[in-house]
This record gives structure tokens, sequence and C-alpha cells, in this order.
């Protein structure tokens, strides 16, 4: 037996941590009963109480299995949309399965695109709800055998424009010891960016540490980052190193920086200021010589005109700014990751392969999701159609399509309608785009009857980045938001 199959027949003595999300006490019991011999069950039954849960728990699970339909609205998918985005943010590879009544296409497209692996319609049979459970589990002892053998899931692959500045970037930026602020949308890969700096950098051979800002209370991530001393709080039952003592030399990765709160913000711009922090419960500063990585998929600056955010904290880690490019500005990069997924899961499942029509309109695919969705696609047409020919069809199943509201225009007509404008006096482009821009807000809110959240996925983007631009645009938002 080789050295890896030891170390997954070790991993597999124990059984794997699933996180459940459901209000129906019923299904949770009944769910739990069937599945406790394969897993060892943590149960929740609202979006908050799976956070307050994972805030607990000293490890992550790496699958989730929830329900789209949670208190307050259980009536909506919105909770269980919002609850995918939160359950990636603390664990981004986490498998989640959806097991929901709420099965519209719609739905099933757009859990999967912001990162659900699988979506499984209630009332579900169990024989195959195990065997897409066993998958999932399948293809995390895969990824983890690549961890250790030192493969990598590589979402920074490509030759286009946009991925070969990021490089340079990177590089140019590897050495300094300035902040670094990583900006990007979800699913593209601030981490690895992360990592890269660092590994670049003459610090590569120090500790590089992540911690998530969004996963913690504001005690605890206090006491993660900074430390504490013997009964600074209730379960300080002796005292410990913070994530800043830790890395000593090396880099400390900040994720979702945004979501940190307040109280906090100033600690860690003192650190930034002169290198001091204070342990919980002490009054001794120590000193700090940790490069910091901080990495953001919100509009900071629109932060800090809410107050959400200290301006002066938002100078001191924005020195130096790398933005990482979504998917759907990085051309035939979707190609060669596509081909890097598939080798990456070969072990798992026989690659397939996409026929012309196909893998041409996965080229113009707008990837909402990103490297995160396409990873998933590539794993769900892998256990779909091992070693086949997918078809345009059979692609077009596991990508997200919203239907335009808005009536085509005839392409000559627009042209002319340029020209024209072009040529009169006093043409400023910016105030053209921010007309249409008023004008699709406007009709998608309309036409989604004043739900935000329903709008913004048909703007294509998230609620937070429509609340923005309806103050931008001076938008008056719904009195009674249809949301609530």
């Amino acid at each position: 037996m080789s050295q890896a199959e030891k170390q997954t027949s070790i991993r597999n003595l124990e059984p794997p941590a699933l996180l459940l999300v459901d209000d129906d006490p019923l299904i949770v019991e009944s769910l739990s009963m069937v599945l406790q011999s394969d897993f060892t069950i943590y149960s929740a039954e609202s979006r908050a109480q799976a956070k307050s849960l994972i805030q607990r728990l000293e490890t992550v699970p790496s699958i989730a299995l929830v329900d789209l339909g949670l208190p307050p609205l259980p009536h909506n998918p919105d909770e269980g949309f919002e609850l995918i985005n939160e359950l990636l943010s603390y664990k981004p590879n986490m498998k989640i399965l959806v097991l929901s009544g709420q099965s519209e296409k719609e739905n099933i497209q757009h859990a999967l695109t912001l990162g659900a692996v699988d979506f499984v319609p209630k009332p579900c049979d169990i024989t195959l709800l195990k065997a897409r459970l066993q998958h999932q589990i399948m293809i995390v002892g895969a990824e983890q055998s690549q961890a250790e053998t030192g493969a990598s899931d590589d979402s920074l692959l490509g030759k286009s424009k946009a991925i070969q500045i990021l490089h340079e970037l990177i590089v140019q930026f590897a050495d300094t010891p300035f902040p670094v602020i990583i900006e990007g949308e979800s699913g593209t890969g601030k981490e690895l960016v992360a990592q890269y700096l660092h590994d670049q950098s003459a610090r590569g051979t120090s500790p590089f540490l992540t911690i998530n800002c969004a996963a913690f209370t504001a005690e605890l991530l206090d006491a993660q980052l900074f430390g504490h001393a013997k009964g600074a709080f209730t379960g300080a039952t002796s005292e410990r190193n913070g994530f800043f003592e830790e890395a000593n030399q090396g880099s400390l990765f900040l994720d979702e920086i945004g979501e940190m709160p307040l109280e906090l913000q100033s600690k860690l711009l003192r650190v930034l200021e002169n290198g001091e922090f204070y342990r919980l419960g002490e009054t001794q500063a120590r000193k700090s010589s940790a490069r910091i990585i901080a990495a953001t998929n919100r509009d900071l600056k629109e932060e800090v005109r809410t107050g959400r955010f200290r301006q002066d904290l938002y100078h001191r880690l924005s020195v130096l700014t790398v933005t990482v490019p979504p998917l759907r500005e990085r051309g035939r990069d979707s190609l060669v990751l596509l081909e890097h997924f598939r080798r990456l899961y070969a072990v798992s499942m026989a690659p397939f392969e996409l026929d012309k029509e196909a893998e041409n309109y996965l080229l113009d695919y707008s990837f909402p999701g990103n490297v995160r969705e396409l990873r998933n696609i590539v794993i769900r047409l892998g256990a779909k159609y091992p070693g086949k020919l997918v078809s345009l069809e059979e692609l077009q199943g596991e990508l997200e399509t919203v239907v335009s509201a808005f009536p085509s225009s005839n392409q000559d007509d627009l042209f002319e309608q340029a020209k024209q404008e072009l040529a009169s006096p006093g043409f400023r482009l910016d105030e053209k785009l921010k007309d249409w821009e008023k004008l699709y807000v406007t009709v998608a809110l309309k036409e989604c009857g004043g739900n935000l959240s329903k709008a913004a996925r048909l703007l294509g983007i998230n609620r937070t980045t429509l609340y923005s631009r309806l103050n931008r645009l001076s938008i008056s938002a719904p009195e009674q938001d249809a949301d609530d």
C-alpha cells in the first residue's frame, strides 16, 4: 500500500463531518438517522444557527446538505442562497448539496452558480441522496490526496492578457514590505493570489496563515488574531498565541476583511502603524513583524462612505492593490482551466469531452460564479457523463441562463444611434452609461416587483451592490422591499 493510500485509509476510519441545515425537525431527525453511520452530523435550523455553529466548531465540515427555504422566509429561496455564499466564505472548497422542495429550474441553476455542487429535489430518494453524498466524499478525498502530493488546484492558469498582468503584479508586489489588498468577485481565486504573494517573497519559508474575518464573532476573532491571557473570557482556560504571533516573520492573510467589526479595525490599524498589539486580557504591548495581505469582494470605498469601514485603515491597507480578473474577462483561459480540472479529477472519474458547439458556447458564457463555478461544472459533467462526449444541450443544463427582461434591438439601429450621439456637442460617455445603467436597474426592479434579491440576480450583481447603485443613481429603493 502506498503512503497516499495509507493516509486515505486512516482518514476513512473517522466518519466525515456533515453540516445539515433544514428548519423541519422531522427531516433533520430522519436524515440524521439514515446518515449517522456514514457521517458525524451537525444540524442547524436557520442561516443564523448554521453560522453560530460553524463559529464554535474547531474544523468546518467539508460537506453540507442545506435547504433553500429557511427562516425567517421559508417560502423564499434567498436565505438558502445567502447561506451558500456564507458557507463558501468559511471554507471555499466545501461541497454543498442543496436538498429543497423549491426545485424550479432557475433556483437549481442559481444555487449551482453560487457554488453548490449538487441539487437534490424534495422529497428525495434516500439511496440516491447517499450515492450523491458518497460521490462528494470521493471528490474531497481526491482533493486531499492531491494536496498531500503537491498537486495544485490552480485558478490562475491561463495565457490571457488579464492573467499575465495579474502575475506581473504578484511578482512586482511580492517582496515589498507594504500591505496588499486583493479585490475581486467571489470564486476568482483571491486566496491563491495571497499564497503566491507569500511564496514568491523572501518570507516564503516562514508561515502563511489564513483567517476568515466573517467566520468568527468579534470576541473570537479578537482572540484568534491577537491571542488571549488565561481567564480573559469564559472558556479561556490557558493563554494562547494569536495569528500575529504565530505568523512571526511570515504573512497573515485576512480574508473577507470587509466583514471585520469596527472595534477590531482600530486594533488592526495599530499593528499596521507600529507593529504593536495587545492580547485579550493583557496590558503589555507585543510586537508583530507579519506582513498583512487582505482580500474582499466588497467595494471598500463604499463601505468607508457608509461608515462600515474605517477610512484610515482603508488607506493603510490599499497602498498596493491587486484586482483578480473575473473569468469572463480571461478569454480562452476557461478552456485551459477546464482541461486542468479534468486532469485534476481524473483519478475520481473518467474525463469527458466537449463537442465543438459546446466548447464554443462555454467560451461565450459569463461565468457569474467564476473559477469556482467552472470547477463544479467539471465535477458535475464528469459524474454524469464519464468518458463521454458532452453536447451543447447537456452543457447548457449545467449553466445559469437568465432570460433578459428587455427586447432585443436591431444592431444597425444601435450603431446609427451611437454615431449620431457621438456627433452631438457635449456628449459624455460617463453620462450616457449612467443613463443606461439607471434604465436597466429601474426596469429590473419593475420586472421583479420590487424584490431586490431577484432584481440583483437579473442584473448579475449582488444585493449589496444593488443597494449602492440605487444610492449612486438616486433611485428610490422600494418602501417595502418585496424580500421582506
